[in-house]
């Protein structure tokens, strides 16, 4: 069983025992509730022993968990938390015979224990429901033979039907059929997207309507769908910077509560002239109003909440404090190829001699680009098929000139493809010059094609800009936050595309080290800076800012040392993102204000001796499931 195999079955032990512990939680919460019901009924008859004994059975049902949870942190972990408070406090109730109040607190502090495992276990389940979207099995076809294989054991280059109505079990490319995919899963959009031969799919999304053969592409660690999971479960373990200090906060605010109630045993009989009994209680009932249960519980599960969200949303954040920073960003700097352009450059342009059928030049070219594997030589074959509408022809002969062009013989004529400087400056500048200006002002590099007669033709191609790009930049100057470009291209294409996107500036040939710089001078201006990227060139970038965004069909380099992924591209999300994080930050604040005031009104109410220890319970244990379902509506998209 390999590494990855182990992780699933651990996370589905690990969602199947927080699941029995929640029901346990809950039955034995329900158990002590019903004892308490019996005890109440018998202590208004001659039965007083049974009673205390019901009681009794009602304080260790009801209060085991979490007497075994304060009592763990006490001794393994030598802390104070709050559960201890809780128990002392009944106790104490007991020991001056407030026998129901005491089993009252207990009751609704261990209901509400368990409502609060039920709603953070929901939390984790919604990212642990990720992993069954994954098929365990794939049907592999060899030499016509179709056999069911573990997905674990799926290699690249293996041949794998899908079915219509089955998910796919791996990243791959279609080499036969077309269908529509519904991605969900991995993009969160509703639409179903068509594919057809060449099309990429992805691990975890539902093959609609037709039968596809895919050929594996990425082992099965690799897949998008993998990356998903692993980055949203480290996620779960990192913890933001106001949970970390919520977390050192409870142990000596626990201590200063006990300081607090130890002087209350006593003091208020002195000063106040409140008898013992009185002065017990209202110690008691200190115990339970001053815990700062709602408080730490203002965090965690809207932290959690939101990076489910996310993850639903094609959104993956590798921690709270990645989340929590996000909102606070005031500029943000975008690589251009491959993060606001689509990273490959396409034909926009042809222009041809007077007399020269513009389908036959586009079959030739292509024909002869055909044996190159420069990006802009595949660009015009995959164009030249499409316009041409017939099959390429092999060139008599042809060499290859690196960095500067191909020269070939097709059909019994010379050919020369390639730069101005090789076809030759001084035709160049005879054909079609102000066209050839104005391409070349947009930012398109131009390719020249000559005969034995001279120039017949050019073609411009340009690295064209995503289609939620613009989109995505105009949302960020909706939000305030100032956007820049950083690329390595040269002055033009860096204009074109920042005249496109409407981007607020741009930085051109750009080294990783010249993006590391202006991202630091970025961040003294504005703060708070986050950089989007997606290649190895990025990676020094990303690290380097507050908040480092990739692409999902980025470097694994990128990937690695971004602090939040876009999995399938969208700029678009980076906008949802921030939203994301602004509305976690502020129902974050609107816990802790709420659990404070709580806290305060109630210490305030118990010194005044108006708030009983059953009311303190029902304020306490209130406030607390208040906090958590506050924050489980970032749940929501």
């Amino acid at each position: 069983m390999d590494a990855k195999c182990c992780v699933n079955v651990e996370e589905q032990i690990g969602t199947k025992k927080s699941t029995f512990q929640e029901h346990q939680q809950l039955i034995f919460s329900i158990g002590g509730g019903l004892f308490l019901l019996v005890g109440v009924i018998l202590q208004n008859t001659d039965f007083q022993t049974l009673a205390i004994g019901a009681f009794l059975l009602s304080y260790m049902i009801g209060g085991y968990f979490k007497a075994k949870e304060g009592l763990t942190d006490l001794i393994v972990d030598r802390s104070l938390n709050v559960e201890l408070l809780m128990i002392l406090a009944a106790i104490g109730a007991a020991i001056i015979g407030y026998w129901t109040e005491g089993a009252i607190l207990i009751f609704i502090f261990s209901l509400s224990g368990a409502l609060e495992t039920y709603t953070l276990n929901k939390s984790h389940r919604e990212i642990s429901a990720l992993m069954e979207l994954q098929p365990d099995k794939a049907t592999v076809i060899n030499n016509g033979v179709e056999k069911v294989v573990a997905v674990t054991a799926l290699t690249i280059g293996d041949h794998v039907l899908i079915k219509p109505g089955e998910r796919i079990p791996t990243d791959g490319t279609i080499i036969k059929g077309q269908t529509t995919i519904d991605e969900a899963a991995i993009t969160g959009e509703s639409i179903p997207v068509e594919k057809k031969l060449d099309d990429n799919v992805f691990s975890g999304t539902v093959n609609m309507n037709g039968a596809i053969t895919v050929t594996v592409t990425k082992n099965n660690d690799e897949t998008v769908f993998q990356k998903i999971i692993q980055l949203v479960q480290s996620a779960k373990e990192e913890k933001s910077p106001s949970q970390l200090f919520i977390e050192k906060f409870e142990g000596t605010y626990v201590k200063g509560v006990l300081i607090v109630v130890g002087l209350m045993m006593f003091l208020p009989h002195y000063l106040l002239g409140w008898s013992w009994t009185e002065t017990f209680y209202r110690a008691m009932v200190m115990l339970v109003v001053a815990s700062p249960c709602a408080l730490v519980a203002s965090i965690m599960p809207a932290t959690l909440s939101a990076i489910s969200n996310g993850a639903r949303n094609g959104i993956l954040f590798k921690g709270g404090v990645h989340l929590e920073a996000l909102s606070s960003i005031k500029a943000i700097a975008l690589d251009k190829t491959g993060t606001l352009s689509k990273g490959q450059p396409e034909v926009t342009d042809v222009i041809v001699k007077k007399g020269v059928s513009e389908q036959d030049f586009l079959f030739k070219v292509a024909s002869i680009e055909s044996y190159s594997r420069h990006p802009l030589a595949e660009a015009i074959v995959h164009y030249g098929k499409k316009q041409a509408n017939s099959k390429l022809v092999e060139p008599d002969e042809i060499e290859d000139f690196t960095g500067w062009g191909i020269t070939a013989t097709f059909e019994g004529e010379k050919y020369k493809v390639g730069k101005r400087s090789f076809i030759g400056d001084d035709m160049a500048d005879l054909f079609f010059k102000k066209e050839a200006d104005e391409l070349s002002e947009a930012g398109k590099t131009l390719v020249y094609v000559a005969n034995e007669d001279g120039i017949i033709g050019l073609i411009a191609l340009k690295d064209t800009v995503r289609d939620v790009a613009v989109e995505a930049i105009r949302r960020f100057k909706e939000a305030g936050i100032y956007s820049i470009m950083m690329t390595g291209d040269h002055e033009k294409t860096a204009q074109a595309i920042a005249k496109e996107t409407k981007i607020d500036d741009y930085i051109a040939n750009c080294l990783p080290e010249t993006k590391v710089e202006e991202v630091k001078g970025l961040k003294e201006k504005y703060g708070s800076v986050a950089m989007v990227g997606d290649g190895i060139n990025d990676a020094p970038a990303l690290a380097t800012a507050n908040v480092g965004i990739a692409m999902g069909a980025g470097t694994d380099v990128a990937i690695e040392t971004a602090d939040i992924v876009l999995v399938k591209n969208d700029l678009s999300k980076i906008a949802k993102a921030i939203e994301l994080s602004k509305k976690m930050n502020r129902i974050i604040k609107q816990n802790v204000i709420f659990s404070i005031s709580i806290i305060v009104l109630l210490i305030i109410g118990n010194f005044l001796q108006q708030v009983s220890l059953p009311l303190g319970v029902i304020g306490h244990e209130g406030s607390t499931i208040l906090v958590i379902l506050n924050g489980l509506r970032l749940l929501r998209n």
